[in-house]
């Protein structure tokens, strides 16, 4: 049904958000447009010329990322790590190219994506002992989906045919969520948000958990705009017990319920769904990842505990693409 509704009307509803991992397997050779990228890496950030990285990367990882927090970020990990000696290719960690670096007084593995012009798109780069000792491939957490209602999952899977966030490393195993009625998104005119079923709708705590950022301010675009500035929009970043965080994007403006070091409790509600930041429509970019970091970051697999996926009960499961979904329990206001 849904895929009538795209077709009618793709100038409003793109839906390949943009925005602003997982089995491992071995790649047998490296690119060798990415062996000129690492060595470019490697000799500059030797030289301390941040500048040269930041000139690496692709307009949408600038917009994230400025060219003094560039400098900031590897200024900490030159001063944990010390130089480069050595960045040894060590295979594929889905779209990211992994190398297996030598500094002075660590070894690291430096993730790199490219895009086809051999621009960075993504990277991460532990910046201290911690996050270069944290792997996160699931939540060991027990979670709740983060909306009362049923929703939809637009995008959502392991593989990119399913799940275009699947291409970046920093994203991969996003879904992005939305809500849908005889097919479509929304009711009337759709270039007003108010049309749209998702906004506005309450987006609930998946867990208890500690609010470590929070983006919020950000008007909320026309739909068929986007906002290529503040990526992310309106934004939560929520940090479990044991270290897991989970990120929240296109929030409606003002919706924001809480602050920076707040705790919440699962099921309470933290904000509303919008449309802020880049994207083209109303819904919820929500995912788990390794760290706090909005840029440097590995996205993991989010399983819910026990949820009803297209009417069948589902526990420890995990989401897909054209997936209904809801809570096997009813949250109360």
């Amino acid at each position: 049904m849904i895929w009538k509704y795209l077709k009618r009307d793709m100038k409003y509803l793109i839906f390949k958000i943009c925005l602003m991992t997982s089995l491992f397997c071995l790649s047998q050779t490296e690119p060798v447009s990415l062996k000129e990228v690492s060595n470019q890496f490697q000799t500059s950030y030797n030289e301390s010329d941040y500048d040269a990285i930041y000139a690496m990367f692709d307009t949408v990882l600038k917009a994230l990322l400025s060219q003094k927090e560039t400098t900031d970020f590897l200024n900490t990990v030159r001063s944990n790590f010390g130089s480069i000696n050595e960045m040894e290719f060590y295979g594929m960690n889905n779209s990211a190219h992994v190398y297996r670096t030598s500094f002075e007084k660590a070894i690291v593995d430096i993730s790199i994506v490219l895009n086809n012009e051999s621009q960075i798109i993504a990277f991460f780069i532990p910046r201290n002992n911690l996050e270069n000792s944290s792997t996160l491939k699931r939540n060991s957490t027990k979670m709740i989906f983060p909306f009362k209602e049923e929703a939809f999952v637009y995008w959502g899977g392991e593989t990119v045919e399913v799940n275009y966030h699947m291409e970046d490393l920093n994203q991969q195993y996003a879904f992005d969520i939305l809500m849908v009625a005889d097919g479509a998104p929304y009711k009337g005119d759709p270039t007003k948000n108010e049309s749209y079923f998702v906004f506005g709708k309450e987006i609930i705590a998946p867990c208890d958990a500690k609010v470590v950022k929070i983006i919020d301010g950000i008007k909320d675009n026309i739909p068929g705009k986007l906002n290529k500035v503040d990526i992310t929009g309106n934004t939560i970043v929520l940090e479990t017990a044991r270290k897991e965080y989970m990120l929240f994007a296109h929030i409606k403006a003002n919706s924001i319920l809480f602050k920076e070091g707040d705790s919440v409790n699962q099921g309470q509600v933290i904000a509303q769904c919008g449309n802020s930041g880049n994207t083209y429509a109303a819904h919820l970019h929500f995912q788990l990842q390794n760290t706090d970091n909005l840029f440097n970051t590995i996205g993991a697999k989010i399983y819910f505990d026990e949820i009803i996926v297209n009417g069948q009960i589902k526990k420890d499961y995990m989401p897909k693409k054209e997936d209904f979904v809801k809570n096997k329990k009813r949250l109360l206001d």
